[in-house]
């Protein structure tokens, strides 16, 4: 059994134990939910507990978080229709819909429909304090961990080294065990796209010193020049115990995405418990305070659900759904 059919056996057998479970939904709701996030030690698989627990008790239904390798393979799994809600990044979601860039050679991905903005994704490096490189420059020919092979920074790093001409050795792998190499000095430098605090650098703090290198304003500029997409993104000082200063970098935003054929109402009750709970939602992970409706313009290409569309416009938020 391949990890992909293991994780969705694991889903299936949660969801399983709700199957006796009173539902309080309309008669064409679903009977359970799926969410796909992302590997484990990553903001998406804590945000998506977070967002599961809501939704369960809520909605009076089964909803389970499904680890997956990220953005890519949740827009697959919304496509396959094995997944009905998703998390996703901006640059990943426009190159699926586009049928471009990592997505080439597919069926653009038409299925996903935006319901809700999440937070920013800052893209960051860590390396051991005791470490050398202090530049981005400087990680020529250093191993470099970029987390699962359908996750966002496995698909942009990779295009950053290309483009700043800088050769390294990539390492995919779930975040745990890349930053278990770092500690092992098995591994250099830990390169991610995900909200802050990123669990596993937080974990990696707290046995070991660390340090954060940044990008050079020039290597901001050009990538961005390359990759329009990215947007200027910082990550305030004392998000970990190590930044001390504000650490400048480009980034790209989240968004909760639903498959088209949900129906209306299940998900504007779906966004409405996200919005209703919001506290809960920062409690479950600090990123979530940046969940707030008016985020909803950093999305200017996914359709909204109509389900998303009447809960913006109950609230006022109309001008934003054109």
């Amino acid at each position: 059994m391949n990890v992909r059919c293991l994780r969705l056996a694991i889903c299936a057998a949660a969801l399983l134990l709700w199957s006796t479970s009173p539902r309080a939904g309309e008669p064409n709701w679903p009977d359970q939910l799926t969410i796909g996030t992302a590997s484990l030690g990553g903001t998406y698989e804590v945000f998506g507990n977070g967002l599961a627990k809501i939704l369960t008790r809520t909605l009076n239904l089964p909803v389970a978080r499904l680890a997956t390798e990220g953005p890519v393979q949740n827009i697959e799994m919304l496509e396959a229709g094995e997944a009905k809600l998703g998390f996703v990044t901006i640059g990943i979601a426009l190159q699926a819909w586009n049928g471009t860039g990592i997505w080439a050679g597919k069926k653009p991905a038409r299925s996903m429909r935006a319901i809700f903005p999440m937070y920013d994704t800052p893209f960051q490096f860590l390396v051991l304090q005791e470490s050398a490189v202090r530049s981005v420059t400087e990680m020529v020919g250093k191993r470099v961990g970029l987390g699962s092979r359908g996750g966002t920074s496995a698909a942009y790093f990779p295009e950053f080294f290309k483009k700043l001409n800088i050769p390294v050795n990539l390492v995919f792998g779930e975040w745990p065990e890349l930053a278990a190499q770092v500690h092992r000095r098995e591994l250099d430098v830990l390169a991610v796209g995900a909200g802050v605090p990123v669990p596993s650098f937080a974990e990696l703090e707290a046995i070991d010193k660390v340090r954060y290198v940044a990008l050079s304003p020039d290597q901001m500029v050009a990538l961005r020049l390359a990759m329009p997409e990215l947007t200027p993104s910082r990550i305030p000082a004392g998000t970990y115990p190590s930044l001390l200063r504000y650490y400048e970098t480009v980034g790209l935003y989240n968004f909760a995405v639903a498959h088209a054929d949900l129906p209306d109402d299940f998900v504007y009750n779906v966004v409405r418990a996200v919005f209703e709970n919001h506290e809960e939602m920062i409690e479950a992970h600090p990123a979530a305070a940046e969940t707030v409706p008016a985020n909803l313009d950093r999305n200017s290409f996914i359709p909204l659900h109509p389900g998303a569309i009447r809960y913006y416009r109950q609230i006022g938020k109309a001008g934003q759904t054109d």
